[in-house]
């Protein structure tokens, strides 16, 4: 690894040649050339996509002992390509005792197309932002003359995206020089999980600007409403603890299922397990991370999984008794759940294989999309049927 890398402060540091910068920034504007002609609709569905691609592949970078494959950042030991740094990993490989350490050839491929595919989502946002502002300059500049103005998009949701997106690059690559510290690769998680989420909305906004039936808002009572935002903010919490479980590698800390050890009542450690200031696998203090540590953070997933459920269930059931068109909605919220119970089971029934681990990420994030989903369309003020007739007449006209 070049001095220049490992001398810098870990906040700060940026390990790419000014060479390897530029044909990345090269590379990264075939993003830009895609997202200039795509309509806002497509071009937050693409990216939603990629994201929930990315937050399936992260979940693959730690199950596979990845995240410090290339232990600089944004390149690898300096460079652009993992093959470009073949002797520095070589090296690396002896230093460390063998592959079976944190960097090896396949470890630093892994973790660099996680930052290639972050990379291009990130310019993506990129085009969105410096969009809206050139729609923004042209919608004063007709003013200004006495036009007619069309009604843009606005400059709030390209900003918002923009700066989680930033965030989200931020503590990606402080998960890498703070060496894969629990409470920031969660976040991280949490990150990709609130952009995700925010691009879902996003799309399901320009879905009903073009009109899209599907995606109209509807007005339900306050109860319902409220029941979809509560088994948002519950999933939250249940991915969180999901997250830590991951990130603190608890999955086996209770190898049988329903209970843990044989019994429903586990010795744990809650105190040292939910301790989120300290590094992974020790204590505040230094010392090692005991296994009733690990056992509280994997039993309090089982606990958050049996409330989510619960609450998830109860906002389907309600989204269907609220209206007609809501029922798919329901139907689809019942199936990731059910889903993801079944994933989660089978995670620790079969110790955990990378396939079923990887799928246990994806389909939370694809719940999540449900219920963000649910709850735009729940976040209308007139009825579907009001909408649907207005809609009919524009149309006839």
């Amino acid at each position: 690894m070049p001095a220049s890398v490992v001398s810098q402060p870990i906040f700060w540091q940026f390990s790419l040649s000014s060479v390897n910068a530029v044909v990345w920034v090269g590379i990264l504007l075939l993003a830009v050339w895609m997202g200039r002609g795509l309509s806002w609709r497509r071009l937050a569905a693409i990216t939603a996509f990629l994201t929930l691609d990315l937050i399936a592949f992260g979940a693959f970078v730690r199950l596979t002992d990845s995240g410090l494959g290339c232990p600089d950042w944004p390149g690898c030991y300096g460079q652009l390509l993992p093959a470009q740094a073949t002797a520095q990993i070589n090296q690396a490989i002896v230093d460390q005792g063998g592959p079976q350490g944190a960097v090896s050839h396949s470890k630093a491929w892994i973790e660099m197309l996680h930052r290639y595919l972050a990379s291009f989502i990130g310019v993506l946002i990129l085009v969105m932002f410096v969009r809206a502002v050139i729609a923004r300059i042209s919608q004063r500049r007709a003013a200004n003359r006495g036009g007619f103005i069309h009604a843009g998009i606005g400059l709030g949701w390209p900003v918002l995206l923009l700066i989680v997106v930033s965030l989200q690059g931020l503590f990606g690559k402080w998960t890498v020089t703070l060496k894969l510290m629990p409470v920031v690769v969660t976040t991280h998680l949490m990150g990709g999980i609130l952009l995700f989420s925010l691009l879902i909305w996003f799309w399901m906004r320009e879905r009903e600007r073009d009109g899209d039936s599907r995606a109209m808002t509807i007005a339900v009572s306050g109860k319902t409403r409220t029941m979809v935002w509560l088994a948002i903010l519950v999933l939250a919490g249940q991915i969180f603890l999901g997250g830590w479980v991951s990130t603190n590698y608890a999955v086996l800390a209770c190898a049988d299922f329903p209970g843990c050890g044989g019994t429903l009542m586990p010795n744990v450690d809650w105190r040292d397990g939910f301790s989120f200031a300290r590094e992974l696998g020790r204590n505040a203090d230094g010392s090692f991370l005991s296994v009733e540590a690990l056992r509280a953070i994997h039993w309090a997933h089982r606990i958050g999984a049996l409330v989510t459920t619960l609450v998830v269930l109860a906002a389907s059931v309600m989204l269907m008794r609220a209206h007609a068109v809501l029922k798919r909605q329901a139907m689809w919220i019942k199936v990731a759940l059910v889903a993801q119970i079944a994933i989660g089971i089978s995670t620790v029934i079969f110790n955990q294989p990378i396939v079923v681990a990887t799928a246990h990420s994806l389909i939370a994030a694809a719940l999540m999309a449900t219920l963000v989903v649910a709850a735009y369309r729940v976040s209308g003020r007139r009825s579907y049927e009001a909408f649907s007739v207005s809609t009919s007449l524009n149309w006839q006209k």
